[in-house]
């Protein structure tokens, strides 16, 4: 919904919240619940009214439960029954600086203030471990806005006993426990109101009013974008984050058109004021690349003349840099779905950024659920993309960092297909090995990340977190496989995961409750390299019988024949589409249908 899109306008949002809500919610999204619970130091009732929205706009449908006013400790250290009986899946915790109950004064020492600071960091990490214990889920936590006055003025960020210093350590004990508990495994996150405040302005943040007539912990306009920023922690948690940005060239990555003007004529780099500009864009959208962002061209142009610009020796990215470069006079919006079927990617996963708005209107018509951000001058470009939340990073693995890479892999194994007339013979001439052995600790992080992204290859689209993977491989009922992929141009990382769970009286049934993989590596027998693996695994156990599941949705329509590939047969279909399927394995008649990855498991080591 473009009103929810930023830039947006928030003294709207406040004002048709009802309406916003009644489209999102006829709009007919499949969306994933989750039940959050908001435990607050101040008034959190309209930024909960507000989240919600995002979060439905995300494909989210949220259940909330909301403490009492500033209960936000007691009910934390004391839960009672309505808050252990909901069993939250994301806990938010909305503090602020009015919280902090034990400022240093100026007849404090040294010593004094560090004990304060010990003592108000250990409240929060005392709670924080509490809830962790008690509910096993992430933990969004506020740090700490800057306060509205400096007492000493500028001394107030250097004095051990100023308010703004006592506070920026506070923050930087609150990252450090992030950091920690990132590398323990545990999942927590901060939501930077710190960082908000500033870009919205600390004084109309902080207006003492909102505080002292409602109780709220900053001005009534700024909820939303507090609750958009909670909203995009949130959706990246559970893998609604985009993949990609399709950019236009000329006026985009550059000043000028490069086939008007020349690759001389171009702006670009430090000679001008606007090339400078754009060369930080360019720097900008590089560094999204870094991080795992694919990237992409869409532009009308010829495609010598784009390969030019983009070999402009200011310019930081280079035609390496892409995975996709459609150059051409075809509309933008078949390029773009072009773009999106090479990369095995919904459309709904890239952003498009063109200068143009009327190319934007035209993709996002005909594209729906293609966001286009309504960038205006060049200048403006980076925050209009970096405050819309696209690529917001709750959790960083090697296998994202090395996306484009895997995709630039993809576009050569493509090329190297048509180069064949038998497909056998290609794939193996790719000499594919798989790695497939149950869930280890060090491959959680992405093992949840991917059921949190995968959607057109997951037959139950069951979504997890990192807490949920760990307690679903702790456990003796079930098996749970990771598949990780090579071949001679590269690793594609790790891309198929299954959970059967052991059921029966007899203990001879093994139900599929996940399995999943990434689109990227379809039509290689890696999907049949798994079942092998899983049927090795459940005779081990003394299976007998598998049963599989399908749970259609809007976007998984591909695999609905996938186990009757795979040699089940169809036990059930009820009204909704959801079929059983069932394969018998006991017999000892099953065969092996994986004919071209060599595999590498905890059965053959």
């Amino acid at each position: 919904m473009r009103e929810l899109e930023y830039p947006f306008d928030n003294n709207y949002i406040m004002k048709k919240s009802k309406s916003l809500k009644k489209a999102l919610l006829a709009d007919g999204t499949d969306r994933i619940h989750k039940k959050i619970a908001v435990l607050g130091g101040s008034t959190t009732h309209d930024v909960i009214r507000i989240l919600e929205l995002f979060l439905l706009n995300y494909g989210i449908e949220p259940e909330f439960y909301e403490s009492e006013y500033g209960q936000y400790w007691q009910d934390a250290m004391f839960p009672g029954e309505e808050l252990s009986s909901f069993n939250p899946d994301v806990i938010y915790v909305h503090t602020s600086n009015r919280n902090i109950t034990d400022y240093p004064v100026l007849g404090d020492s040294a010593e004094d203030v560090n004990a304060k600071l010990e003592k108000t960091f250990g409240h929060f990490e005392t709670m924080w471990k509490k809830l962790q214990e008690l509910y096993h889920c992430p933990i969004i936590q506020n740090n700490f806005e800057a306060p509205f006055y400096r007492l000493m003025g500028n001394r107030d960020g250097v004095d051990v006993h100023g308010r703004l210093r006592f506070i920026n350590r506070l923050n930087e004990k609150f990252a450090d426990y992030a950091a920690s508990s990132e590398a323990d495994g545990v999942s927590f996150y901060i939501n930077d109101i710190n960082y908000l405040a500033a870009t919205y302005g600390l004084d109309q943040w902080s207006d003492p009013l909102a505080w002292h007539m409602y109780k709220y912990a900053l001005c009534i306009p700024a909820i939303p974008t507090l609750s958009f920023n909670v909203a995009n922690i949130i959706k990246s948690i559970y893998g609604k984050n985009k993949k990609g940005l399709v950019l236009d060239l000329d006026n985009t990555l550059w000043g000028g058109v490069v086939g008007d003007d020349g690759v001389d004529g171009i702006e670009i780099g430090q000679e001008t004021n606007l090339g400078q500009v754009y060369a930080e864009f360019q720097n900008y959208v590089k560094m999204q690349k870094d991080l795992g962002v694919v990237l992409a061209v869409d532009s009308k142009n010829d495609k010598e003349n784009a390969i030019a610009g983009l070999e402009h020796p200011d310019g930081a990215l280079k035609p390496d840099d892409f995975v996709a470069i459609k150059a051409n006079w075809e509309p933008k919006s078949e390029n773009f779905k072009a773009i999106a079927s090479e990369l095995t990617l919904l459309p709904e996963s890239l952003v498009f950024v063109d200068d143009n708005p009327a190319e934007r209107e035209i993709v996002t018509a005909q594209l729906p659920g293609v966001s286009a951000p309504a960038i205006d001058s060049p200048e403006h470009y980076i925050r209009y993309i970096d405050h819309s939340g696209f690529f917001e990073v709750t959790s960083l693995s090697e296998d994202d960092r090395k996306r484009n890479e895997m995709y630039m892999a993809n576009r050569q194994r493509a090329e190297l297909q048509e180069s064949f007339g038998d497909y056998g013979e290609y794939l193996t001439s790719l000499e594919m090995e798989a790695e497939i052995k149950p869930f280890e600790k060090m491959y959680m992080p992405r093992i949840a990340q991917l059921t949190n992204k995968s959607n057109q290859f997951n037959l139950t689209t069951r979504r997890y977190s990192q807490d949920d993977i760990e307690k679903a491989a702790e456990d003796v009922d079930n098996i749970t496989l990771y598949g990780r992929l090579k071949d001679k141009f590269g690793d594609n990382g790790i891309v198929s995961l299954a959970i059967g769970n052991v059921r029966g009286e007899l203990r001879d049934e093994l139900h599929i409750v996940l399995w999943l993989m990434s689109c990227r590596v379809l039509k290689r027998d890696m999907e049949f390299a798994m079942m092998d693996e899983l049927v090795k695994a459940a005779l081990d156990r003394g299976i007998s019988t598998i049963y599989g599941y399908y749970y259609p949705t809007a976007k998984n329509k591909m695999v609905k024949d996938f186990y009757l590939l795979q040699g089940f047969e169809k036990v059930s279909e009820d009204a909704d589409g959801n079929i059983t399927f069932k394969l018998e394995i006991g017999t000892g008649e099953y065969e092996k249908k994986n004919k071209y990855i060599r595999v590498n498991s905890q059965n053959n080591l």
